[in-house]
């Protein structure tokens, strides 16, 4: 029988592992031959034609400390996520998230370069997994929101937040803050707009999860959601106007407010299950031999 610290370390999925061989690949492929950077990675001046590295410049590294905290985040995180969502969802979120990610990146770097006209925003090379990490904190904050994680003891529904506010603050003592600021923001963003408007859920056969836990809001501090609610608002009508008109069919008054069975007490009762599933899994494989932990992970989806 496997130790409960040992089992902490293994059990980690197949797509998971695979994922994380590509980046080891990748930053083996940059180191060895460095002339594949300028097609590999996202610079901007570069980018037409060479339109493909919109989605290659997410996995690889430029450096080893880089890929050893992408793959060890990717194993972790993922080991949570993908028995949740599934190996298909979980692929798609990463491909989609991290095409989004470097899309606006790409506009930025050309925006910033139109305003100040220094040419560092055309040719600076934008690679890295870690847009893509930021969007499975989101993930994590939306399936798990109230469980303690780390040493610390800090809710799960923080972890995108206060990510972003240190590598805020620490961007005001780094040199190449530009080269990976814009990308955990835009990777925290665009992965709560997959999970809030785009994500699939064959439970209800609708998209997203509208309930107010999730909204965008949530990230900030109590006392600032009466000003970012809003604003927040405004983009909701923007992306899904359209749907309000038929919102008494999907489960919502008039005033948004959500009836019994509505889509937003279906996703509280996801996230709940998602919960009930992780914490079952956790427990369980302290006390079955590696043998079964196939098992395990099949087990923990079927619960979902």
């Amino acid at each position: 029988m496997s130790s409960p610290g040992a089992s902490m370390f293994t059990n980690f999925t197949k797509l998971c592992k695979g994922l994380a061989l590509v980046l080891v690949v990748g930053h083996a492929l940059v180191h060895f031959v460095p002339a594949t950077v300028k097609y590999l990675a996202l610079i901007p001046a570069r980018t037409i034609p060479f339109g493909w590295n919109l989605i290659t410049s997410g996995y690889f590294e430029l450096s080893v400390y880089g890929v050893v905290f992408s793959t060890v985040s990717l194993l972790f995180m993922g080991k949570f996520l993908e028995p949740v969502w599934g190996s298909k969802e979980f692929l798609k979120f990463i491909f989609v998230v991290n095409f989004l990610t470097y899309l606006c990146v790409f506009v930025t770097a050309i925006a910033l370069y139109y305003i100040t006209r220094l040419e560092i925003y055309l040719y600076m090379p934008f690679a890295g997994f870690h847009g893509v990490l930021a969007g499975l904190l989101v993930g994590i904050k939306q399936i798990i929101p109230d469980q303690e994680v780390l040493l610390v003891k800090i809710k799960a529904k923080w972890l995108p937040s206060i990510m972003l506010v240190l590598s805020v603050a620490s961007s005001f003592f780094t040199l190449n803050s530009a080269a990976y600021l814009p990308t955990l923001i835009f990777g925290t963003y665009m992965g709560w707009l997959y999970l809030r408007y785009l994500q699939r859920r064959p439970e209800t056969k609708l998209r997203g999860d509208p309930s107010d836990d999730f909204a965008f809001s949530t990230f900030f501090p109590e006392i600032l959601r009466p000003v970012i609610d809003p604003v927040a608002s405004i983009f909701h009508r923007m992306l899904c106007g359209r749907s309000n008109a038929t919102s008494e069919d999907h489960g919502y008054t008039t005033s948004g407010a959500p009836l019994p069975g509505s889509d937003s007490a279906e996703a509280s009762r996801r996230r709940e299950r998602g919960a009930r599933a992780l914490e079952e899994r956790l427990a369980t494989e302290r006390l079955v031999p590696p043998k079964n932990k196939d098992e395990l992970q099949s087990d923990a989806l079927d619960s979902v």
